[in-house]
């Protein structure tokens, strides 16, 4: 009992990267916390508009430009605001991996690992344009399970 007590301190949170903007059903809460009805998932975090690569935008839930940080959690909006989620670490060791499959409000959730350190929005946009072919896919699979989405 002891160690988990350690290793619970041990454990450092990161800022999230939410939008102040985003409409939220609550007057007392962010948009993230309370979606408003109907809203897509990962609504309320922040949306790189300069971001994008072949139509795909990246959103960011962990705020790596606020801190520097060499994993955290983003999300990918498709051409039809269809949207996944990002799980995602800095190394040199190339993977892309499920975490969440398929499911009709997203295309799952991915394990990946970025080449380039997540410092700026140049960078940013390599790494997307870096899991760019495995997204599409999965895109494409998610749009003939789930047409009309």
């Amino acid at each position: 009992m002891a160690d988990k007590q350690k290793n619970d301190k041990d454990l450092v949170g990161r800022q999230i990267a939410f939008d102040p903007s985003a409409e939220s059903a609550s007057p007392s809460e962010p948009g993230f916390i309370a979606p408003p009805k109907g809203a897509p998932v990962y609504h309320g975090f922040q949306i790189l508009s300069d971001v994008v690569v072949q139509g795909f935008t990246l959103g960011k839930i962990t705020d790596f430009e606020g801190e520097q940080c060499d994993e955290g959690d983003s999300f990918v909006i498709a051409p039809d605001n269809s949207r996944c989620g990002l799980v995602w670490e800095i190394s040199d060791k190339s993977y892309f991996k499920e975490i969440c499959p398929l499911a009709p409000e997203r295309w799952g959730v991915w394990g990946v690992s970025f080449p380039h350190a997540m410092t700026n929005r140049e960078n940013a946009r390599k790494n997307l344009e870096s899991v760019l072919p495995q997204l599409q896919q999965r895109w494409e699979e998610w749009r003939q399970r789930h047409p009309g989405k």
